[in-house]
């Protein structure tokens, strides 16, 4: 009989994932993972996991934006803390109620969720 032991990845992230539960109410959140002990450690804390790249790369791309921006807005930006709050409060409205996302067949995210059922 071949014994399972745990990887130290799957180790840490159960871990994680257990601090996780007892800080949220985590039970009914579904998630994305890439592997690295996640699923694994998803299936020993009762927790529902996917492991997709084409969501994943979505995501990240999206952050991947994000950051980039919000670089050139810190590179350019001489206003207030305040006033780039409310900037920043604009432009995320903007970009997922308003923008259309070539990969969500040119709608705002928001939309495309709803169509999903996501929403």
């Amino acid at each position: 009989m071949h014994e399972f032991r745990s990887t130290g990845a799957e180790i840490l992230a159960e871990q994680f994932l257990e601090e996780l539960k007892e800080k949220h109410r985590v039970a009914d959140a579904e998630f994305l993972v890439d592997g690295m002990g996640y699923l694994t450690a998803l299936a020993r804390t009762n927790l529902n996991g996917d492991f997709n790249y084409t969501d994943r790369n979505i995501v990240e791309k999206f952050f991947q934006t994000y950051t980039m921006r919000i670089e050139r807005f810190h590179k350019t930006w001489n206003g207030s803390q305040t006033s780039a709050k409310r900037w920043l409060t604009a432009y995320t409205a903007y970009y997922n109620h308003h923008r259309s996302h070539q990969a969500l067949d040119n709608q705002p995210p928001v939309e495309a969720l709803k169509q999903r059922g996501s929403i």
